[in-house]
């Protein structure tokens, strides 16, 4: 049974509805591009799709702009998958369990993959419009964007002939983003010395705290869980040892749950409630940090290595390290440790490292790799993608932002974003390509409290319709 059927436009919601009852998580896209690849079919326009899972459509110019330079449409097939602690939900095999808020679209207990389903069945709904009057379109799905942005760079550009791209994966209506930070992913793991135990242990939780995407809302002081369990482990009396530790599924999530099992002979609760209190802040005012008893773990890492994994986590820098010099408003490098584990090999920490200056990215890179070296621990770094550079006043934009204005008697607003965008890799691949991005309103993007605005959804889209008309 249909939950979105009622709303409108249609055609939006119907693909937004059916792109949420298939699994697409990154690195599970392949079932999702055959979807979209059988719309082009159904549609008959010329498509194909590649060894990376992109999918890439075709769609004629309407009748008198057959000579109009053509129109890239481009979003991305993947989506963060994040749960509610307790949720029973299968990311590989469950659809979305839809529900409808007021104007608000959101998911039961998980993330709702608006991010960036509704970009993707907005270029859906742009190729089934018949109605529509627009250039020649290109419209280009990618894969594994939240992962590294590996379909974008796997894509062969060379099928591709617009050097204008409509980027629709920006979470805010009547905000243009027109640049975008660069970044990479640092994976540390710390070697621990694991021996038999006989103490009691003690789990401690650290929760409540809002988490969300790592660069757009790395500004507004969100806490990481990750990070306060490194420094509740750094202020426990000597002779605990530990056990295990997870916090974080996604190093671009800001990670609002982390659980750590530790042997000790008395209980860390006094600690707990104290680190707590002093730790519990206006911008992330939830914080819950909670110890109980476990049954004995037959093993533990040894007292040194432990303390040793708490220094470590105590030093790494989290959040924003600097804003821009000329756009004070704006993030410039800032990393965030998305992902915490333990087992026989060590202590595994990754991070998601952002900054709009390349050298800057690899300075932050470079403090990283300094740090682990000086706990005895070891170092990769991957998944390097360029800064997308902001360009004032290009032909597009200003298509674009006088169409808003004239359609919406409003002001646009004009973004540079922390975030990364596909839109970096496509200008390296596309020399002279003119780029925007933009896209509905939504919140809490990477979280499980995400959510799209239903009436923004229509807006955006007949808005879009405009400007293609435009162009």
């Amino acid at each position: 049974m249909s939950v979105l059927g009622h709303l409108q436009p249609e055609r939006v919601f119907a693909y937004f509805e059916a792109l949420c009852g298939i699994p697409h998580g990154s690195g599970n896209t392949r079932a999702v591009s055959d979807y979209c690849l059988g719309v082009a079919a159904e549609l008959g326009l010329e498509a194909k799709q590649d060894e990376a899972n992109n999918v890439l459509i075709r769609k004629p110019a309407t009748p008198g702009y057959e000579s109009h330079p053509p129109v890239i449409l481009q979003a991305h097939l993947d989506m963060v998958c994040e749960k509610e602690p307790g949720v029973d939900f299968d990311f590989t095999t469950d659809p979305l369990k839809l529900r409808i808020e007021g104007d608000w679209i959101a998911a039961e207990g998980t993330t709702l993959g608006g991010d960036d389903g509704s970009g993707v069945a907005l270029a859906l709904a742009v190729l089934a419009d018949s109605t529509l009057q627009h250039p020649a379109l290109e419209v280009v799905l990618t894969s594994d964007e939240e992962t590294g942005m590996d379909g974008a760079a796997a894509l062969d550009a060379g099928w591709l002939t617009g050097r204008r791209m409509i980027n629709l994966d920006c979470g805010e209506e009547g905000v243009f983003t027109l640049g975008c930070g660069g970044g990479a992913k640092a994976k540390l793991t710390l070697p621990l010395a694991w021996a038999v135990n006989t103490t009691a242990c003690w789990q401690i939780t650290v929760d409540g705290l809002l988490g969300g995407h790592s660069g757009a809302e790395i500004h507004i002081g969100r806490q990481n869980a990750n990070i306060l369990m490194g420094r509740l482990l750094a202020t426990l009396p000597t002779g605990w040892r530990l056990v295990d530790i997870a916090g974080g599924q996604k190093d671009n999530v800001i990670t609002s749950r982390c659980v750590c099992t530790v042997a000790a002979e008395g209980s860390p609760m006094a600690e707990a409630a104290a680190f707590a209190e002093a730790n519990r802040i206006e911008a992330d005012p939830g914080l819950t940090v909670t110890v109980a008893a476990v049954p004995v773990a037959e093993m533990a890492a040894d007292e040194a290595t432990s303390a040793n994994a708490a220094r470590l986590l105590a030093a790494l820098p989290y959040g924003v390290q600097a804003m821009h010099p000329k756009l004070d408003w704006l993030v410039e490098t800032s990393l965030n440790l998305g992902v915490l584990s333990a087992d026989r090999e060590g202590l595994h920490v990754s991070l998601s490292v952002r900054s709009a200056e390349k050298a800057k990215k690899l300075a932050l890179l470079g403090r990283l790799q300094e740090i682990i070296s000086a706990h005895g621990g070891s170092y990769a770094e991957s998944d390097h993608y360029p800064a997308w550079e902001y360009q004032e006043n290009s032909p597009l934009q200003q298509v674009m932002l006088g169409t808003y204005r004239r359609f919406t008697g409003k002001e646009p607003v004009i973004s540079v974003t922390h975030a990364g965008l596909e839109c970096g890799l496509f200008s390296e691949k596309l020399p002279g390509l003119d780029t925007v991005s933009m896209g509905p309103t939504q919140e809490h993007i990477h979280s499980p409290k995400e959510r799209l605005c239903i009436s923004s959804v229509g807006r955006t889209y007949a808005y879009l319709c405009e400007v293609l008309k435009a162009l």
